[in-house]
């Protein structure tokens, strides 16, 4: 294997709640309230839609903020990769990539291993350049079981959320986090940093209509019928655990200027002064009053 390549899920497209618009010459990323499953192709206007975001749109009246999903493993960090990234804006490159703890960052000695003070207090993070980067990568179709979307986020609601809700079904399943019928789920909540602007978040939830028994015992019988037609999911997760860390960074880089244009844009004040975007993913706000209207439609009571 080529050392320094990071080997990650294959990838048949991407999952975004936003896209990258053109405003006074700049790109910027402005949000959405709904998912918008693309391709791998770019034309002169952006990605081109996959063919799974008309079909799942056809039984969602046109909306699309529920899209089922299957895990490619049981391990929760496998599904979900996240650091603390600062990127180079000219390059694309990682340029440190932290936990919180310990860092990997590019020096003029090399990479070099160090601490992780967190972006509150690192002086390379001043300006908010440095933000959490998540990475979830899920299965939508049975065409092909090993192929993922990647859906991108630097929120930490949508990071938090999803960490949590991977760990916690892993834990009930048994360690079966792979065999659940699973979706994503389109969020929104206002705060006060938020201006009492919505601000959206993915969420992790069972199916609609599937009782969290029904879907533990099922995931039993699925595992247990995968294991006896020589289906071998540790194999699995311990080839997907070498690819990760086959590089040093961990982070496919191959989408590495459009990850840098969608979210760690640079946008001009008022004044005319560079700043850096921090509100929802540095998100632009995008007719907010539809987007508050589509949010109240898609609410739902719970009990």
């Amino acid at each position: 294997m080529i050392k320094g390549l990071t080997i990650t899920p294959p990838v048949l497209g991407r999952i975004s709640i936003g896209r990258v618009i053109q405003k006074d010459g700049k790109r910027l990323p402005a949000k959405d309230d709904q998912f918008t499953i693309t391709s791998q192709v770019q034309n002169k206007d952006g990605w081109i839609n996959h063919p799974l975001d008309a079909k799942l749109r056809e039984k969602n009246d046109g909306k699309l903020r529920q899209i089922p999903v299957r895990m490619l493993f049981n391990d929760p960090e496998l599904n979900l990769r996240a650091e603390y990234t600062l990127f180079d804006r000219q390059t694309g490159r990682p340029l440190c990539v932290g936990d919180g703890e310990q860092c990997q960052r590019r020096t003029n000695n090399g990479v070099e291993q160090l601490p992780c003070p967190s972006p509150d207090r690192c002086p390379l993070a001043q300006g908010g350049s440095c933000k959490p980067y998540g990475r979830l990568y899920a299965n939508l179709s049975e065409d092909d079981e090993l192929g993922t979307f990647i859906f991108r986020t630097t929120g930490f609601n949508s990071i938090r959320t999803l960490a949590a809700r991977l760990s916690y079904f892993a834990a009930v399943s048994g360690n079966k986090l792979s065999c659940l019928p699973l979706q994503l789920t389109l969020r929104g909540k206002s705060t006060t940093q938020s201006y009492r602007t919505p601000i959206y978040f993915v969420d992790l939830t069972l199916r609609d209509n599937v009782t969290l028994k029904q879907a533990v015992q099922d995931a039993g019988a699925i595992d247990k019928e995968l294991s006896e037609h020589g289906f071998d999911q540790a194999a699995l997760e311990a080839a997907a655990k070498l690819g990760y860390v086959n590089s040093c960074f961990g982070i496919d880089s191959e989408d590495a200027m459009e990850v840098v244009d969608e979210f760690y844009p640079v946008e001009i004040d008022d004044d005319g002064n560079d700043q850096q975007g921090d509100y929802q993913n540095g998100l632009v706000t995008n007719n907010v009053t539809s987007i508050e209207q589509g949010l109240r439609q898609s609410v739902t009571a719970v009990s």
